[in-house]
């Protein structure tokens, strides 16, 4: 029987997200992790049969949303006042979302590059409501990679 330990503990729900190398937050949900390849289709006559050949073509990320419960710290909000302040261009800066196994050991993570936050929000406020505030940051980035450890 094979060893299932490393399978079980990488759940993904033990996350940390870095920028430029520095740990900053931790979230509790994090969404679009995504890559897709617009497809460009050809048209090839071989003869009397005629068929149509898909290749890749530009690749598109989707923006990046993380979530958490509302905190005191304000390093995402200072970055997001360097893009509201940048006169020429946006800050960019390389993130990375780590994912820890069980143990706090790195198992995996996935860079975006040339990224910047778009959209910062807290979720509505209600007096009487007992529920969790939540903030939400939304990043724009030019290339996802992922790095298996």
């Amino acid at each position: 029987m094979a060893d299932d330990t490393h399978e079980r503990d990488f759940q993904g729900s033990f996350f940390s997200f870095e920028l430029d190398g520095v740990e900053v937050a931790y979230f509790t949900g994090v969404s679009g992790l995504s890559l897709e390849y617009d497809v460009i289709n050809f048209k090839q006559t071989n003869g009397q049969m005629k068929n149509e050949i898909k290749r890749p073509g530009k690749p598109k990320y989707s923006e990046v949303v993380f979530k958490r419960g509302f905190t005191a710290d304000d390093k995402l909000y200072k970055w997001f006042d360097e893009v509201l302040e940048a006169k020429d261009k946006p800050p960019y800066k390389t993130a990375s979302i780590v994912i820890h196994d069980r143990t706090g050991q790195e198992v995996a993570r996935f860079n975006l590059d040339r990224c910047w936050p778009s959209k910062l929000s807290v979720s509505d406020l209600q007096a009487g409501s007992d529920e969790v505030m939540v903030e939400e940051v939304t990043i724009q980035h030019e290339l996802f990679t992922w790095v298996k450890k």
